[in-house]
């Protein structure tokens, strides 16, 4: 019978060979744990991004596109930004209108009508006391990085701020034809509405980055410059219907007064015809009548030319035609015209 010592038993146990595993797997997670860390702020930068390096919380470099080498968190922090020359687009919903006014549009009637809190919701009055909706898309670039992390979440909520000011003041400048067309029938008389409309999108974007600069002249600034804005100009519904309503109202008026014209000049030209034929039959009877007149009077007209030359013709006349006539009367009584006591002629009827 053989003796194992004691000590050998207590190296070779399954417990202890168990715990220097244990032990060895620990240190190996331990070791890559800590190259983990080490190089978690080794990364690759892509070319439309960049990446601002702080340092304890002070900005230290700014790292474009390519393969960035920083001590890892809590020594340095990295920050990825957009690219200097990458757009991004910011649609401001402030100048929307909400869900709840939209809900309260859907079950609005007569009887129960929408509340004030909700009736202005996403409308912008205009200079000329008109309503207008505006739909906003802000197009921007990140100019200061610095800035634009230091702002961090509060950079988009201020930019809608800005963009919903700048289309306050912008609209309550402009009447709506400038701002869309809104009478179609003054499009031709006013030149100047389809240039002042095109210039809408131009000044919004001015004033952005006027506000913008502001900012930044007081340690405010956001670090991002507005490169252009996209601008969908609407009327509210109810405004479309009414529109409309007028709209072919217009037409309708148009239509009608056009018919009465056309029937206003039927009626002219038929009275012209009727007036020029009663002229014409005015002048054939008048010439028919001056014709007949003309011959009723000849002979007094040449009795009247021939007693000058002859002054007995009359008294001749008158005793060759007197007893013709008053052969036809039944008594002729005659008197003196100096004495009518005096009877000359006994008139006797045959």
């Amino acid at each position: 019978m053989s003796v194992v010592p004691r000590g050998t038993n207590e190296l070779s146990s399954p417990w202890i060979q168990a715990g220097r595993l244990a032990f060895l797997a620990l240190y190996a997670v331990t070791v890559l744990a800590a190259l983990a860390w080490v190089f978690s702020n080794v990364r690759q930068i892509d070319p439309q991004n960049r990446a601002v390096v702080l340092h304890f919380g002070a900005l230290d470099r700014i790292q474009n596109a390519g393969l960035l080498l920083a001590w890892p968190r809590p020594v340095e922090q990295v920050i990825l930004l957009p690219a200097a020359d990458r757009v991004l687009e910011r649609r401001v919903e402030n100048l929307l209108r909400s869900d709840a006014a939209l809900q309260a549009d859907r079950v609005a009637s007569f009887a129960t009508p929408v509340s004030d809190a909700l009736a202005g919701s996403g409308y912008l009055l205009t200079g000329d006391a008109g309503v207008v909706q505006l739909d906003v898309r802000v197009f921007y670039k990140v100019t200061d990085p610095y800035a634009f992390v230091l702002q961090g979440e509060h950079v988009l909520p201020a930019l809608d701020r800005l963009a919903t000011r700048s289309a306050v003041a912008l609209t309550a400048a402009r009447d709506l034809d400038t701002i869309l067309v809104a009478r179609p029938e003054l499009m031709g008389s006013d030149n100047q509405a389809a240039e002042r409309r095109e210039r809408l999108r131009d000044d919004l974007v001015q004033g952005l980055n006027r506000r913008l600069a502001d900012l930044a002249a007081t340690g405010q600034g956001l670090g991002i410059e507005v490169v252009r804005v996209d601008v969908q100009s609407s009327l509210p519904g109810p405004a479309v219907s009414a529109f409309n309503a007028v709209l072919t109202a217009s037409q309708q008026a148009d239509k009608a007064v056009a018919n009465a014209r056309t029937e206003a000049e039927k009626l002219t030209q038929a009275a012209r015809q009727d007036a020029d034929r009663a002229v014409q039959v005015a002048h054939a009877q008048a010439s028919e009548r001056l014709a007949k007149a003309s011959a009723d009077t000849a002979t007094v007209l040449g009795l009247a030319k021939t007693q000058g030359s002859d002054p007995q013709m009359l008294l001749r006349l008158y005793r060759e035609r007197m007893p013709a006539i008053l052969r036809q009367a039944g008594s002729v009584t005659t008197v003196d015209p100096k004495d009518d006591s005096r009877l000359i002629i006994q008139g006797a009827g045959q």
